[in-house]
């Protein structure tokens, strides 16, 4: 096996795991936290705006994790930097 291969196949493998560890985390506290708002909704219906704008914007947070794990893994497969260190060092 030479270098290039060894580059793609570890760049793969990482992308993989980048994307699915990174959306595990997300998906479970984006769970969590609309498991809670209908919590707090049931308990206090009258801050049903408040407590569902809150949510929103908490969950666009939350989302924005799996997103940039997404973005990293894109970037291992297709503009990688180590594939331009490589070529310059050969």
């Amino acid at each position: 096996m030479d270098n290039t291969t060894i580059i793609a196949m570890i760049s793969i493998v990482t992308a993989g795991l980048t994307t699915g560890l990174g959306c595990i985390g997300p998906a479970l506290a984006e769970g969590r936290s609309v498991a809670t708002a209908l919590g707090s909704l049931a308990q206090q219906p009258d801050a049903a705006a408040t407590i569902t704008r809150t949510l929103f914007v908490g969950l666009a947070m939350i989302e924005s994790i799996a997103i940039y794990c997404f973005v990293i893994s894109m970037i291992l497969i297709f503009a990688n930097p180590f594939w331009n260190h490589f070529i310059t060092a050969h």
